[in-house]
């Protein structure tokens, strides 16, 4: 309907009709309809990892892992663990094989016995698990702790102090670890049982010498992470409006670019944390780890050589034990990996 200029438009009935049935349809679909809640950058990884199926179960084992390694002094305690106890009537003589099925596997011994003493293979794995796990945490802790101070204060100095501090790092991953490992244990487990005040072949002294070693030549790989990450954050908006307010370099450090860090850090640490077990491992079985009777991954893999003929079981659970602790960290790792980038496609 045409209407005069400057005279109001007048709606016909049942144009007026279809707009009022259409705005109670809005109303009633508003009134019904369920609030959208935001996620936390948290929930939204956790959403991610629960879709992988490989990367839930490999938490688990980890867990599993590291639970079962916490509790072994607990379980010792009690008498459920005895990594020391010879059981010479299970082994026909000193230095003969175990009587019975694939090493002695039996209820009283799941994983079976040693050749030779008859000690729990199960006691002996889990107290040598517990072993390897503390010495690659601490381990991975010390590399964790200066790389990132040392990779935020490169990153965001810059000029000549970022310098110093590459070609540093440059010049640590410049040494094998191992050769280094075998070469300074000598001197340094002598120097280190003696501050202790504890004789060098006692089990701290070794522990503390291979913790320094394997966390002093892993902080670089940490270091040129979050110095790569620091130097894409030294120039945003929150950094600049920090500075503006004239915030303290440690401030600036700790409070405004540590928690945007902690992404990289936790895959990269998931990553590493399996290299030092098997970097303990390897140490163990070169035999330069901890001395007998205290057990670790490798030292129980160093000895099992000589039987993987004569006693498959027993060259097979301390091997297939470190094959699944390492495996699962590194699928753990890959999976976090996947679960914080957010450019990756998930369906």
């Amino acid at each position: 309907m045409s209407t005069a200029p400057g005279e109001p438009e007048v709606i016909p009935p049942e144009a007026a009709a279809v707009l009022d049935t259409a705005l109670l349809d809005a109303v009633a679909a508003a009134d019904g309809a369920v609030a959208i809640k935001g996620r936390s950058p948290g929930q939204i990884v956790w959403r991610r990892l629960r879709q992988d199926r490989l990367t839930m179960i490999a938490l688990g084992s980890s867990i599993f892992f590291v639970v079962l390694a916490a509790i072994a002094p607990l379980l010792a305690k009690l008498g459920w663990l005895n990594p020391d106890q010879t059981h010479p009537e299970l082994v026909q003589g000193l230095g003969s094989m175990p009587e019975g099925f694939m090493g002695g596997v039996s209820s009283s011994h799941w994983l079976g016995v040693e050749p030779g003493t008859g000690r729990d293979l199960l006691s002996r794995i889990v107290t040598g698990m517990t072993t390897s796990l503390t010495v690659a945490l601490l381990a991975t802790i010390f590399s964790v702790v200066v790389g990132t101070v040392i990779g935020i204060v490169a990153g965001f100095a810059g000029g000549r102090v970022d310098w110093l501090l590459s070609r540093f790092m440059d010049l640590v991953l410049s040494f094998p670890s191992t050769l280094m490992l075998l070469s300074l244990q000598a001197v340094l487990v002598t120097q280190i049982a003696s501050a202790m005040g504890q004789p060098a072949s006692a089990p701290p002294p070794k522990i503390a010498f291979m913790v320094l070693v394997l966390g002093f030549f892993g902080f670089p790989f940490f270091a040129r992470i979050i110095r790569g990450q620091v130097l894409s954050l030294r120039e945003r908006e929150f950094v600049e409006a920090a500075r503006s307010l004239g915030a303290r370099r440690g401030r600036i450090y700790f409070k405004e670019l540590l928690p945007h860090l902690w992404a990289p850090l936790l895959v990269y640490t998931t990553l590493v944390l399996p290299a030092n077990i098997s970097a303990e491992a390897a140490l163990g079985f070169l035999g330069v780890g901890l001395n007998p009777p205290t057990a670790s991954l490798g030292a129980i893999l160093n000895d099992t050589v000589a039987y993987a003929l004569p006693d498959p079981a027993y060259f097979f659970f301390p091997g297939a034990t470190v094959f699944l602790l390492v495996l699962s960290f590194n699928l753990l790792g890959d999976g976090l990996r996947d679960a914080l980038d957010p450019k990756a496609g998930r369906q």
